[in-house]
């Protein structure tokens, strides 16, 4: 089974966490797939330090829902205006959970297949960097770590892998963390940066 079909199948079967917390707005992210040598990858940005929140921090492509869109709209409006990938490069394969991110925003992620090949345009005042991550680095012990953090009276998990002299962590990290996880993905070793 392929990548897409492997995504679309899982999520079209699961049961979608939603957050029940109160929450003051609603945001959307885009989770890039695309393959490079028939290998997996995520496609990340970093942002600026010019971003309102988040500064200099890597997420995927997303953003605040706007009147009258619906939050996958929101998604593919956000990675369009962040990165230049059109519409037209890009096939949804359906929502994942949400989340509750740090600033009390209900976060509702949605995986998309990129096809190749696409070119990207940052946003240069969000963003400074597109990274294009392989799904191996997340399956990688040596690359993770796990860190206590406070969250709402609570110790919760913080998670954090390395990516060349990158750092991917946060709700970003744990999205990443439990989606290689609902697939049961297995992944063959491919070389890294």
């Amino acid at each position: 089974m392929n990548i897409q079909d492997r995504v679309r199948t899982t999520l079209a079967s699961l049961e979608r966490r939603e957050v029940t917390m109160p929450f003051t707005r609603e945001a959307a992210v885009l989770m890039p797939i695309f393959e490079r040598r028939g290998v997996p990858h995520f496609l990340l940005t970093k942002r600026t330090d010019e971003v309102e929140t988040h500064k200099g921090q890597i997420s995927f492509p997303g953003g605040m829902r706007e009147a009258g869109e619906n939050l996958e709209q929101t998604a593919l409006r956000e990675t369009f205006e962040e990165v230049g990938i059109g519409r037209d490069k890009i096939s949804i394969l359906g929502r994942f959970h949400d989340y509750l991110s740090i600033t009390d925003y209900r976060v509702s992620p949605y995986a998309a297949y990129l096809s190749t090949p696409f070119v990207t345009k940052p946003q240069t005042t969000e963003v400074a960097e597109i990274l294009e991550v392989p799904f191996s680095v997340f399956a990688d012990p040596s690359r993770m770590r796990v860190e206590q953090g406070r969250r709402r009276g609570k110790t919760v998990a913080v998670y954090f892998y390395s990516f060349g002299p990158h750092e991917i962590w946060g709700l970003t990290a744990l999205i990443i963390k439990d989606f290689i996880e609902v697939l049961n993905w297995s992944f063959q070793w491919d070389p890294q940066p």
